[in-house]
């Protein structure tokens, strides 16, 4: 597994367990970022009781998604790293250590350097994720159908991570202590970075001809290539809807069975519509152009997400949040596909996780939305989310026809030469 087969991708043969090993580990890792958050409230609470404790998980949760912003400047420096296994797998183990001390050390040192090492931990997140997803097109190599069925097999790793991690903590916490689980993910995250040396050195090599981009550079290809800066406005915008969809679940589902049992259970049904759709385009990948299949795909997502507000009792309901579930995991996958294919070279990392980074920030606000207002009507707040990427689709449709109108879109577009 350690050769390069002259500087190129693996060799075909080698490909299918090399992504395998990719899969593994970005389960490991996603599974112990997915369950930190869950981990660490639990810990919290066990220790000082729901009042205070609540409070200070919130907290220390809070301390893993901030540091985010440092993002792009983390994703740079995996940009130019001469070998980005040992940068991955470095961020990898310091999430480990970092949680897993945390964990130990709560309770019986002061509170700020627990926070200090959980917000080490959120630094390195943003190579867990989009760090991470940038480098599958140096492992799989330039066959499209084979980069669009690693890109949805990618995106059923994040659904594995969301399902695995807090399901984890919960039977680890309720079999043993809070501590163990916790320290169960950090494991996690330790075994997922050193897999990655199993890969072969392909992955080492820079995906560039020249020095990595800066971050600046990188906000403005960003920015200016139209491809991406469609898809990015319009993900952050049905972020805004996709990102409350769990609160209104739990919310919308109490009031139709009258158990907060029934509540969760639709939250489940969303979550395990996610990971089905992932699964789906992982056998059968996308075709087409991927900018148009995003956009096509967040409206099918705003259609499932419509009928999710209209459905009139509890098991219609079920069905509707999980094709909302699949829906949105189909349209991650093809976001994917944008940022592999629109990347520069010299980029690649960065692009992949500023565009991250903003979803995940309009994610945030809708989650906060959606708490605020689904108390007054969930309905009203699913109705909402659709006609805000209804209104997604309408901005990129302009974009599109703007630049076509000013200037040729071949000169924005075509400027990007994919070199997996």
């Amino acid at each position: 597994m350690g050769d390069t087969h002259n500087g190129e991708t693996p060799p075909r043969r080698r490909r299918p367990l090399s992504l395998a090993l990719y899969l593994l580990s970005a389960v490991l890792v996603r599974s112990s970022s997915g369950g930190a958050a869950v981990g660490l409230v639990t810990l919290t609470v066990g220790h000082s009781g729901e009042g205070g404790g609540a409070t200070v998980g919130g907290v220390l949760a809070a301390l893993l998604i901030v540091p985010n912003i440092a993002g792009p400047w983390m994703a740079r420096w995996l940009e130019g790293a001469k070998d980005a296994r040992l940068t991955l797998a470095s961020a990898f183990v310091a999430f480990g250590v970092a949680l897993g001390g945390a964990a130990l050390l709560y309770g019986e040192v002061a509170l700020l350097l627990v926070a200090l090492l959980i917000t080490v931990g959120g630094l390195c997140d943003p190579l867990m994720t989009g760090g991470l997803s940038s480098r599958l097109a140096l492992i799989v190599g330039d066959d499209d159908r084979m980069q669009r069925r690693a890109e949805g097999l990618d995106s059923a790793t994040y659904g594995v991570g969301n399902i695995a991690g807090p399901a984890a903590v919960a039977a680890l916490a309720a079999a043993t202590s809070p501590v163990t689980a916790l320290v169960v993910l950090a494991l996690g995250a330790v075994a997922g970075g050193l897999l990655l040396f199993l890969l072969p050195a392909a992955l080492a090599t820079p995906d560039r001809t020249g020095p990595a981009m800066a971050v600046r550079d990188a906000l403005k290809v960003v920015v200016h290539r139209g491809p991406l800066r469609r898809v990015m406005v319009a993900t952050m915008l049905t972020s805004v809807s996709t990102g409350g969809v769990m609160v209104v679940a739990v919310v919308l589902g109490t009031q139709l069975r009258d158990s907060a049992g029934a509540g969760a259970a639709l939250g489940a049904a969303y979550g395990v519509g996610n990971l089905a759709g992932a699964l789906t385009v992982g056998v059968f990948p996308l075709r087409g152009e991927p900018e148009k299949l995003t956009l096509r795909m967040i409206a099918v997502n705003a259609a499932a997400i419509a009928l999710c507000a209209v459905a009139p009792n509890y098991l219609l309901a079920v069905v509707t949040f999980a094709l909302a579930g699949a829906s949105s995991s189909i349209l991650f996958t093809a976001t994917l596909a944008v940022r592999s294919q629109y990347s520069p070279p010299t980029a690649r990392a960065q692009v992949f996780v500023i565009m991250a980074g903003f979803k995940m920030a309009m994610s945030a606000v809708g989650t906060a939305l959606a708490g605020t207002l689904s108390g007054i009507s969930p309905r009203f707040v699913l109705a909402l989310g659709a006609l805000v990427s209804c209104t997604a689709v309408g901005i990129a449709l302009l974009d599109r026809r703007h630049v076509r109108t000013t200037a040729p879109e071949e000169t924005e577009d075509s400027a990007v030469v994919r070199k997996p």
